[in-house]
């Protein structure tokens, strides 16, 4: 047997250990290649939209990479670790310290290579389908064709490789610091008795609620003001949560002997304590992890929902032409025709409504404000499906836009002064209404028809017509048609509601998809960790269950105990994540007043349901491996 038979003979007989490792770094590999895919497809590399996309799949294999480094780096740290009796052993056999960590540096890279290998071979064997998914999550116009991606291959090989060598060769300085005796006592050292601080454990909850409760309390742009501080709080606290909190209430309920005496809870707690100590750190980073990829997600989830209904709710008709002052009648009348003629060529029944917005000069300040007259505003409401207004002879409403930043309007009802054609024209505001029925503004009044032929000349004319129709995704085509012949110039706007929502949608895809498979990425590092803790403490956990099945343990108690231990190992670090994503999305619809709730449960309902069934999975699995079966 040669020596790279022998070291690729000790990658397969720790094929166990090494799984999730391996798996894990496929995924990341699959996923760097996925965004290389994208970044260099010929169909992404036109307009100003598909580069924003192309832009982003590369600042998400910066990322990727960048965590992937460090997620090697643990996950190998943890494996020799685990390894460090069998390297005193060979040791002892006349392994020399150059063939040893020649032997460590073969495996990496051997275990490198084909994770990089089959990360690109599964890439290749997905890219069409992963484009056809593309299609619809970004809500492309064109098709993303398969093309064999040369770039994304070499990109993507020579990336990893480099990686997984540099891993290599720091796991290779790692081994020379150990000592013979060191590596021959592995992990048999006796540990002292776990111990925490009340002081740091009282710090965690204080830190802890007082985090929650600001990210809580506070609204608006206050939420992106507290947002840093708040967050360096809980990560603080959290860290404290782990370290010594949960070590102070292992040996609490210890102390309680009606509890730590009943059924096998003294075999429970007494091993708790230490697996919560030195698993400490390790819990510490898979809830950040975990809580990022929540947050993350579940932020961009929200957006995409948000903006959807916010656009729709403020954009109420399908076309809208707004014409000013520098726009002739004629050219004006024009533009209105081509609507009619596409809406008529594409099959789309409408209603039109035209009206006029004026900007009058207040008698009492230098002041303007926007007026419509009341018998247009009810054309306009009732277009949309709203609720018309009666006014008096000298009676005004109120209508103001607001949404989860901007809000304000006057409570009271108080008097408008405008300048008149022959006096001051004065009304009674009797009331305020929100309205999104007109192009953006802070404030405008509806007034009687009378009075606004009163009115001094305005100091400015808008010519507003709406085209309203009952099936809004059904003008996509033609709103785009008529968004490349009505581009838009100094005298005139055109808006297309459903196409130019369309274009949004493009553009929260793309940071959908981008953001999705980094939060994938994480969450799936977060699993192996746990795994990694796991199975390094596999053979102390047959050793020490073997000997106390002998005192009398049976098959159905030692599942019991080994479930609950497993449950606190994968649930507890995944549930702290949980309670902080779930703080962190009701203050994000803090800061916009906007419910995330359905999509905060849906985000993090799928991640919890995820890591429930990895529990399951992995408790049969070391049940049977702990067993001996």
């Amino acid at each position: 047997m040669t020596f790279r038979q022998f070291a690729f003979n000790n990658v397969l007989r720790n094929m166990r250990t090494y799984a999730a490792y391996f798996l894990s770094s496929v995924f990341s590999v699959l996923v760097f290649f996925v965004y290389a895919v994208f970044a260099f497809h010929p169909e992404l590399s036109g307009d100003s939209l598909n580069s924003g996309v192309t832009q982003g799949m590369l600042l998400a294999e910066g990322i990727i990479y960048v965590f992937s480094f460090f997620f090697v780096l643990y996950s190998m740290s943890a494996f020799l670790k685990s390894r460090k009796r069998e390297f005193g052993l060979l040791m002892m056999q006349g392994m020399t310290s150059f063939q040893l960590r020649l032997m460590v540096f073969l495996e990496n890279i051997l275990i490198g290579f084909f994770a990089t290998l089959s990360g690109v071979g599964l890439g290749l064997v997905s890219a069409k389908l992963i484009l056809m998914i593309a299609e619809n999550v970004l809500d492309l116009d064109d098709s993303l064709p398969f093309y064999f991606p040369v770039e994304a291959v070499l990109l993507t090989f020579g990336a990893f490789m480099l990686l997984f060598m540099s891993i290599s060769i720091f796991t290779v300085m790692i081994i020379r610091s150990k000592g013979l005796i060191e590596l021959i006592r592995g992990s048999d050292k006796p540990k002292p008795e776990p111990k925490a601080s009340a002081l740091l454990s009282l710090l965690a909850v204080l830190l802890l609620g007082g985090g929650y409760v600001a990210a809580l309390w506070v609204r608006g742009l206050m939420v992106a003001a507290a947002m840093i501080p708040v967050t360096v709080v809980v990560i603080i606290g959290t860290y404290f949560l782990f370290t010594q909190l949960s070590v102070y209430l292992v040996r609490y309920l210890r102390n309680r002997r009606h509890l730590f005496w009943r059924r096998t809870n003294m075999l429970l707690f007494s091993d708790l304590a230490y697996r919560m100590k030195d698993n400490a750190r390790m819990f510490f980073i898979v809830a950040i992890l975990s809580t990022v990829a929540f947050s993350a997600i579940g932020a961009l989830v929200g957006f995409r929902s948000m903006t959807n209904n916010v656009f729709r709710q403020e954009n109420p008709y399908a076309f809208e032409y707004t014409s000013f002052r520098g726009n002739p009648e004629d050219v004006e009348e024009q533009h209105i025709r081509l609507i009619e003629k596409t809406l008529y060529e594409e099959e789309i029944d409408y209603r039109r409504v035209s009206g006029v917005i004026r900007l009058q000069e207040q008698a009492d300040t230098n002041d303007a404000v926007e007026v419509i007259s009341v018998s247009e505003f009810n054309a306009f409401a009732t277009a949309a499906g709203q609720e018309t207004v009666a006014l008096g002879e000298h009676e005004a409403l109120q209508l103001y836009y607001a949404n989860g930043l901007i809000s304000g309007h006057n409570e009271e009802p108080y008097q408008l002064r405008l300048a008149g054609s022959a006096s001051v024209v004065e009304v009674d505001v009797i009331d305020a209404r929100e309205s999104y029925l007109f192009p953006v503004y802070t404030q405008m009044y509806v007034l009687p028809d009378h009075l606004i032929d009163s009115l001094k000349e305005p100091v400015r004319k808008m010519r507003y017509h709406a085209f309203e129709v009952d099936n809004l995704p059904a003008t996509r085509q033609a709103g785009k048609r008529l968004s490349e012949a009505l581009p838009g110039a100094e005298g005139y706007t055109f808006f297309a509601t459903e196409y130019d929502l369309h274009k949004v949608n493009q553009s929260f895809g793309a940071i959908l998809f981008v953001g999705f498979f980094i939060g994938a990425v994480f969450f799936v590092a977060a699993g192996s960790f746990l795994y990694f803790r796991l199975y390094t403490d596999l053979a102390d956990d047959k050793r020490k269950f073997a000997a106390i099945m002998k005192l009398g343990l049976t098959d159905g108690e030692l599942s019991s105990v080994i479930t609950k231990q497993l449950a606190i190992l994968f649930l507890v670090p995944i549930g702290v994540a949980t309670v902080h994503g779930a703080v962190a999305l009701t203050a994000l619809q803090h800061m916009f007043n906007y419910s995330l709730v359905k999509e905060s449960v849906i985000v993090l309902g799928g991640f919890v349901l995820v890591q429930l069934i990895y529990f399951l999975l992995i408790r049969f699995r070391y049940i049977r491996l702990v067993k001996g079966a």
